[in-house]
């Protein structure tokens, strides 16, 4: 591919391929988490990828398991079919990340080979590739953190996992939108792109509280919306000393600091929304309103998540959703920044 050639479509199929999988993947992550499987397995080697297939080998990985702080503290009363029940979906997931690097790096190296990418782009595809080996390296991270000492990860480490996903997606997403107009796009950058810019800082920012939530299952707390429990911020907020623990692992604390920026994060785009229509540009209206469609499912989402005491389902949704909203914003950000000649 040279500049001026039409891209090609099956590399966009490719790219759009990593986005969906990437997609599932959360939603598959979000399921481990809120069953509580997430420490199910506690022996993982690169090359093994079969699940135990006969009654020995699932003794076997049962006796394993008992051994870990999850078992001892919290299901020690566990059968061996209530193993397997949080088993699978870890497993699951992490085969399933397996398959994403295969589905990235292989095609990857025959586009190469065929002179799909052009050359101006290889580091851009090289950092996607990047960000999808630490974003494995991280899930290992994350795990081992609740096999140790405490059956649980660490809602710093959950947070960086999930973050590191979600930007691997948005990256891959603007890569794809660099690659579809190759040879065509100009800098440009309109007045609005500072708002955008830091309307992505502060998404950036909810999702990684986000994850601080799901980390430290503040969801269960203050299930009231939009006051905290008949107050506009609950005393517990302010229960930890030094006060800006409460912000980073208190549970109210986090609370409070996620709702708070959804409705900032709901504000600026109402604002950014309204900026957009009076510019009346329309290469702009499409990402505009599909970042307003996003922005609100993704809040009443929240707010529903929330009163109806984290149901699994709509906890999913919520996660899917919010990677939803980032895309959108990126690709706003990317027509404020790039204009076809």
């Amino acid at each position: 591919m040279t500049a001026g050639n039409n891209p090609s479509r099956t590399v966009i199929a490719w790219l759009w391929l990593g986005i969906l999988l990437i997609l599932i993947m959360v939603s598959i992550g979000g399921l481990t988490r809120l069953t509580h499987s997430g420490l199910s397995m506690v022996h993982w080697t690169f090359t093994g990828s079969l699940p135990p297939m006969s009654h020995v080998e699932w003794e076997s990985e049962f006796e394993n398991y008992k051994s870990s702080p999850e078992f001892v503290e919290l299901h020690n009363h566990f059968e061996i079919d209530d193993f397997k029940s949080i088993f699978w979906w870890e497993y699951i997931h992490r085969m399933f990340g397996r398959m994403i690097g295969l589905v990235f790096i292989i095609p990857f190296a025959l586009f190469i080979w065929k002179k799909r990418i052009p050359r101006e782009l290889f580091p851009q595809f090289f950092i996607i590739l990047g960000m999808g080996a630490f974003q494995a390296i991280l899930g290992w991270f994350m795990v081992k953190s609740g096999l140790s000492d405490v059956p649980r990860v660490s809602h710093y480490r959950l947070s960086a996992h999930l973050i590191t996903a979600f930007l691997t997606c948005a990256y891959i997403f603007w890569v794809m939108l660099n690659y579809i107009e190759f040879g065509s796009l100009k800098k440009i950058k309109y007045r609005i792109s500072k708002w955008i810019g830091l309307l992505l800082i502060l998404l950036i920012v909810q999702i990684i509280f986000g994850g601080f939530v799901a980390g430290l299952s503040a969801g269960w707390v203050h299930n009231t919306w939009p006051l905290m429990d008949e107050a506009l911020i609950a005393q517990s907020v302010f229960a930890m000393d030094p006060i800006w623990l409460n912000f980073l692992e208190g549970k109210s604390g986090v609370q409070f600091v996620h709702r708070t920026l959804g409705i900032i994060v709901f504000s600026a785009s109402l604002f950014i929304g309204w900026k957009i229509h009076v510019l009346k540009e329309i290469r702009l209206n499409a990402p505009a309103i599909m970042l307003g469609f996003a922005v609100f499912i993704q809040f009443l989402l929240g707010i529903f998540t929330l009163i109806l005491y984290v149901p699994i389902s709509l906890a999913v949704v919520h996660q899917v959703f919010a990677l939803v909203t980032l895309l959108s914003v990126v690709w706003l950000y990317h027509r404020t920044r790039y204009t076809i000649e």
